[in-house]
């Protein structure tokens, strides 16, 4: 069984009085441990694709299977509960909370998974997850005294504080410099190879695509293996 089976999604939206499919019939599967890119153009539909899977944007049609359950069968709390505990998310903009620390603003996802954490736990792993992404001497800072990249990185760590099975990433590295984008990818790239975590980034990028095991193209909503 796949970790992942997404069959013939598609998501419509109404602009005028005209009918705009931004997922049109979508259909793949992921198997658990892989590293999956998609890469496509700005408005190609990765991240209304990506919203979908998560659990944030219900489809218009089709089905999105998780471990075999259809995820839009859950109630509000289990889709709340899938979204927190088994799916790790990296949004284009890094979306700290501006009055917490860099280590509060990873403790946060903690105090919503059903099985809490100890405080002392919790705070050793948000400090673990801070020294991956080499920002452990930043763990008091505020994102006003922070540089994008590092809010980035931050961001990033957050994803992974409760442990997700797997992590859906949207332009992880839009607005990195290069040499932090390698660092970003090599913390992926371990996430992946020693923690098991499953990986679905979108990107228009298709450098960083390459470094995936597998490539996806969308293209108008359309979706086909590369």
């Amino acid at each position: 069984m796949p970790q992942l089976l997404v069959e013939e999604v598609t998501k419509s939206f109404a602009v005028g009085e005209t009918m705009f499919q931004a997922v049109a019939s979508a259909s793949f599967k992921v198997e658990r441990g892989e590293f999956l890119s998609i890469i496509g153009h700005s408005g190609s539909g990765k991240t209304t694709l990506l919203s979908i899977i998560g659990g944030i944007s219900k489809p218009s049609a089709g089905e999105v299977l998780f471990n075999g359950r259809d995820i839009y069968s859950f109630d509000s709390d289990g889709l709340s509960e899938y979204r927190c505990e088994k799916i790790g998310f990296v949004f284009q903009f890094a979306s700290l909370l501006p009055m917490l620390s860099a280590k509060e603003n990873l403790l946060l996802p903690a105090c919503f998974h059903t099985s809490r954490l100890s405080a002392e736990k919790a705070e050793e792993r948000a400090l673990e997850l801070l020294s991956l992404v080499g920002l452990s001497d930043k763990a008091d800072a505020y994102p006003s005294q922070l540089s994008g990249g590092q809010q980035r990185r931050i961001a990033i760590a957050r994803a992974f504080m409760n442990e997700p099975e797997m992590v859906l990433a949207d332009e992880p590295t839009g607005d990195l410099d290069e040499e932090t984008e390698a660092e970003v990818m090599r913390f992926f790239q371990m996430m992946n190879e020693e923690k098991g975590v499953t990986f679905l980034m979108v990107t228009h990028n298709t450098d960083l695509a390459r470094q995936t095991r597998r490539q996806m193209k969308m293209h108008n909503g359309l979706i086909e293996e590369l």
